[in-house]
């Protein structure tokens, strides 16, 4: 089965979109912000035997970085980025699938327009909440005991600073770390993400990374953010899946609660990157979410 690839206009630049598969639509929504969406690649593709995937780079990141102005991208320009996602492949209301702070812009997304959305499918989702962050940063140093000191040491380093992509992927070898149970897709996960650094290079991880301040200056570092009040009031069908290996696990477990009717499915020994770590797991939980009536 192979993707078609295509340039979806925004303004003076353009997203780059990839799509692939057959079945119910589902525009994919990468984790980062620094990150692109080739991190979700091969192993999400498992699913395009039965839906249709669409992905894309959200703007200022990966292939929809030329001619961004970092600080044309806020939190507000991403969700519409969506909007023309979705009606670039002409859907009415698609599924959104969020990985990680993917799901944050699925959730602000839905609580915007919440009858262009069919479906939620929140994967490892990132906190919803200033208050959660600060939790989930918590678990995560805890995690992370000793390896902290030499991750700074790397983020305070000339080279992390440039964006030089061996020093960022040192860097995400140890931030990444502790969010896999097994060492093999460990492994996995760190080459497909410093091949993808690689190819950004260090203007493109710098630019990135300046949209990257600028959505944590939308959200996350205000005191009063909180979607999970608003969730109350979400009426779209939501699976919330959560690896219990994972950090933010706490984190998935308040957002499914703060949703009515969502459905929480916590994959025993697996991590951060369920669609790598646990795909049989995945996709059980995709067809028996898809399968229960809207």
């Amino acid at each position: 089965m192979n993707p078609r690839e295509t340039r979806i206009p925004v303004g003076a630049t353009s997203l780059h979109a990839r799509a692939i598969g057959q079945g119910p639509p589902v525009i994919v929504l990468h984790g980062g912000p620094v990150l692109d969406h080739g991190y979700l690649l091969p192993d999400l593709d498992r699913l395009a035997a039965t839906f249709r995937l669409i992905y894309y780079d959200q703007r200022g990141r990966g292939r929809s970085a030329e001619g961004v102005r970092p600080e044309d991208v806020s939190l507000g320009s991403d969700v519409e980025d969506i909007d023309r996602v979705r009606q670039h492949f002409r859907l009415d209301a698609p599924a959104l699938l969020g990985h990680s702070w993917g799901a944050v812009l699925a959730l602000e997304y839905a609580l915007r327009y919440p009858t262009r959305v069919s479906r939620l499918i929140l994967m490892n989702p990132a906190p919803a909440s200033a208050s959660d962050v600060a939790v989930v940063r918590k678990a995560y140093l805890e995690r992370l005991g000793a390896d902290m000191d030499r991750q700074r040491a790397i983020v305070a380093g000339a080279a992390y600073q440039a964006g030089d992509p061996e020093a960022v992927a040192a860097r995400y070898r140890i931030h990444f770390k502790p969010s896999l149970k097994s060492p093999e897709d460990y492994e996995r996960i760190m080459a497909t993400m410093r091949a993808g650094l690689i190819s950004q290079g260090q203007e493109g991880i710098v630019k990135a990374r300046a949209v990257d301040d600028q959505l944590m200056r939308d959200t996350w570092q205000v005191a009063s953010y909180d979607l999970l009040p608003k969730m109350g009031g979400l009426r779209v069908p939501t699976l919330v899946i959560a690896g219990d290996h994972d950090f933010m696990v706490g984190a998935a477990e308040r957002i499914a609660r703060a949703i009515p009717n969502a459905e929480l499915v916590t994959i025993k020994d697996c991590g951060h990157f369920p669609f790598l770590e646990c795909a049989a797991e995945v996709r059980r939980a995709f067809n028996a979410f898809f399968g229960r009536p809207r």
